[in-house]
């Protein structure tokens, strides 16, 4: 029989974990980012699925938690522009070994899905 779970095994943690970090919109943002500064109607383009106070929120969240820095030049029209931090960028390796695994993995976990939901409703 194993050892009991320490009650404590999570004290020198940080209360979330870093891809948390702002919702669950901030890995596609960090990743749209990735290459450079970024406006708001370009993040909009191939984060569709988004809606424009949902994107503000976690444009805010995210600049809240020093990943991205907000520039806003004084310009006709307002331009403002969002880019990654060194503290944002450094989730791009941890990021893109998640994705690495997904590819892998992908197969295995929708047939996984398929065959607990089929039981599930057994």
């Amino acid at each position: 029989m194993p050892e009991p779970l320490d009650a404590e095994m999570f004290a020198g943690c940080a209360p979330f974990t870093p891809l948390m970090v702002g919702g669950k919109w901030t890995a596609k943002i960090i990743h749209c980012l990735k290459d450079g500064p970024r406006r708001f109607s370009e993040l909009r383009v191939p984060l569709r699925g988004i809606t424009p106070k949902v994107l503000a929120e976690s444009l805010r969240s995210m600049e809240r938690d020093g990943m991205i820095t907000r520039t806003a030049f004084d310009e006709i029209p307002p331009r403002v522009e969002y880019e990654l931090t060194p503290l944002g960028r450094s989730l791009l390796v941890p990021m893109a070994a998640g994705c690495a695994w997904n590819r892998e993995h992908l197969s295995e976990l929708l047939h996984a899905r398929e065959s607990y939901d089929t039981r599930a409703l057994s």
